[in-house]
């Protein structure tokens, strides 16, 4: 059973590195560690995993290898499909509390999932949740940089914690700064950007279906 090798796979993040571009890829590579030993616990081929995971197999070889970016899509769908917490996937921690669970402050477990965009787990240490709340922080790119998008099963809801962000929903650009917060459907295209040359923190709530 899986829930006998869930230990198999789960490795721990290390973030003391110094460099932006070689944090995000240590990142990247952890977690396709985690991906890749999840499939050799279930004794399956990259070929029946990305299959089961409705992905192109190209794709899932990059995914495991660290060569490109992993969505919480992605994620998502490994976590329905095998019932892994997505937090194991992410962050490399079993979740083991069902009644609280306490996060001080800046001491969520953390990851630099794609290029500028940092996640901040405030629900890592707690099982079976049906949200995932992160504390997120985007790095400023010259505005004229293309939107990275995400689709994601459910809802989700932003509040902006510190600075200003340029939001793309379905197409349409919304500012949000200070205080002001969106709930939206998370399965229409979705993309942030700091502005003015600034780091913009905020708190995701990503809801599931």
């Amino acid at each position: 059973m899986l829930t006998e090798k869930k230990c198999i796979f789960a490795v721990y993040v290390t973030y003391n590195l110094t460099q932006e571009e070689t944090v995000m890829t240590t990142d990247l590579k952890q977690i396709g560690e985690r991906i890749k030993g999840l499939r050799d616990a279930l004794d399956l081929t990259p070929t029946e995993m990305a299959r089961k995971l409705e992905v192109d197999l190209a794709d899932y070889l990059d995914f495991e290898s660290g060569e490109q970016d992993i969505s919480v899509s992605f994620l998502q769908r490994i976590e329905r499909e095998f019932h892994v917490d997505i937090s194991t996937l992410m962050f490399g921690t079993e979740p083991r509390m069902n009644s609280y669970f306490i996060t001080r402050k800046d001491q969520g477990v953390s990851v630099e999932r794609v290029s500028a965009y940092k996640y901040q787990s405030l629900t890592s240490g707690f099982t079976n949740n049906v949200a995932e709340i992160f504390v997120v922080t985007v790095e400023p790119k010259p505005m004229d940089t293309d939107f990275y998008k995400n689709i994601h099963a459910g809802q989700e809801f932003n509040m902006i914690l510190e600075g200003s962000m340029l939001m793309n929903i379905n197409g349409k650009n919304l500012v949000l700064g200070k205080g002001d917060s969106i709930y939206f459907d998370s399965s229409l295209p979705h993309g942030m950007k700091a502005m003015n040359d600034k780091p913009v923190k905020f708190l995701a709530v990503i809801l599931y279906p």
